[in-house]
């Protein structure tokens, strides 16, 4: 008699378990590709308040201090502003489902274009969506030519 005790012990546990997950507000969403749902969650999130690079790995190298001090406005109109109260930059962004060749088919492309050359254009990228959230979105990209993955991971201010 005591293998139904234990199942209804463990169900218990189990459906508690997943009310106190899908409690969280900051549900982070991996590999969103091809979720048109995904894309307005994304823009919605990511125009909220500024953001700050919280994580740069550009082949190999961790380049997170070059962007420290700044917050970086996506603003709705496809508008990028990074600024740090002397020095301002803006750029574009967007982004799109992606059906090239190195892409799985309709994977999602964060768009970043600067057109800079300083430690802005190492950014300039469409970088792959790997996962987000209401504070976080965290990109990367594989290199063609090197075979290196960046890394690039916003967080809201």
């Amino acid at each position: 008699m005591q293998k139904p005790l234990f199942k209804t012990v463990f169900f218990t546990f189990c459906i508690a378990l997943f009310s106190l997950q899908s409690c969280s507000g900051d549900k982070e969403v991996d590999n969103p590709s091809g979720d048109e749902n995904a894309v307005q969650s994304i823009q919605n999130n990511i125009q909220e308040g500024t953001w700050k690079v919280s994580r740069f790995i550009d082949s190999g190298d961790d380049e997170t201090s070059d962007y420290d001090g700044y917050n970086f406005t996506f603003g709705p109109d496809g508008v990028l502003t990074a600024t740090n109260g002397t020095q301002s930059y803006s750029g574009d962004w967007s982004i799109t489902f992606s059906s090239n060749n190195d892409d799985s088919p309709y994977e999602l492309d964060f768009n970043i274009i600067f057109n800079l050359a300083n430690d802005f254009e190492d950014l300039d990228d469409d970088w792959d969506i790997n996962a987000y959230s209401t504070t976080k979105l965290e990109l990367f990209d594989a290199s063609g030519g090197s075979g290196d993955t960046d890394y690039l991971t916003f967080e809201k201010n």
